[in-house]
């Protein structure tokens, strides 16, 4: 039984809950730690694990993959610079989900989403 196993819908409309989490992931490869609810971040841990798994091929189809995703060409060359190396014995776990606190307005559970 696959029960409950498919994405957290977060209360957007796809295109909408794609758009979030591109960026949420784009910031997270260029500062290396954001803050955002924790829902949003296990949502974006999946992504951004899959995409550092895809730059450790560091073949000419991970780069086209990740340009499709970022649509943007400086943040790629950024990652395949420095992600291949920096997560090279490793076998997954590249992100780490640290809870914060709430928020002051709604009371929502803040979380960082780092890389390690």
């Amino acid at each position: 039984m696959r029960h409950r196993k498919g994405n957290k819908k977060l209360g957007k409309p796809s295109d909408q809950r794609m758009a979030m989490l591109r960026s949420i992931v784009r910031s997270l490869f260029i500062h290396g730690r954001v803050e955002v609810t924790i829902d949003r971040a296990k949502a974006a841990r999946r992504l951004a694990e899959k995409l550092i798994t895809v730059t450790k091929k560091n073949d000419l189809a991970a780069r086209k993959k990740l340009e499709a995703f970022f649509g943007e060409n400086k943040i790629v060359t950024e990652v395949f610079k420095t992600f291949p190396e920096r997560f090279e014995g490793r076998p997954g776990g590249y992100t780490r989900i640290t809870q914060t606190g709430f928020r002051r307005g709604d009371a929502a559970q803040l979380a960082y989403l780092e890389l390690l």
